[in-house]
């Protein structure tokens, strides 16, 4: 996939990798009490964008590496690329999982129970693992394309 002639996962990962982070700083402020409601639906907004961002990331990365730029990659730049690949893997479950959170965390009433305490707590791992994930996996992206 490309535009203009341009490969389409260099332009899409910025979106990833701006946006995810967003989304996932957001949903941590959402867990002060006095925010919550307020922040409740620009969560699932941001989780729901960061997902779309990093799907698109996703798919146009296994197109990228399917490409015949990287056909006959070898030795640690291939073991590189591999790296890049299983983070982004790792990375698109992660968001997606945050995703779920955000919007069943949204859509549930806001009750005293322990549901929304443990909704709180999956909502708290799933954005720090975001935040951690998708810094490691554009990392990674970057060594890749322009390590030593």
């Amino acid at each position: 996939m490309e535009i203009a002639g341009i490969p389409l996962h260099p332009l899409v990962v910025h979106a990833a990798v701006v946006l995810t982070p967003l989304a996932a700083l957001l949903a941590l402020a959402s867990l002060v009490p006095r925010w919550r409601d307020r922040l409740r639906w620009p969560v699932v907004v941001g989780a729901l964008v960061a997902c779309v961002s990093v799907v698109a990331a996703y798919l146009s990365g296994s197109d990228f590496r399917d490409s015949d730029r990287f056909s006959t990659a070898s030795g640690e730049f291939a073991d590189r690329l591999r790296t890049h690949e299983d983070l982004g893997t790792y990375l698109l479950w992660w968001t997606i999982g945050f995703a779920v959170v955000a919007v069943i965390g949204a859509v549930r009433p806001a009750d005293q129970g322990w549901l929304r305490w443990l909704l709180a707590a999956l909502l708290a791992v799933t954005s720090l693992a975001v935040l951690v994930i998708v810094v490691v996996t554009g990392h990674s992206g970057a060594e890749a394309v322009w390590g030593q």
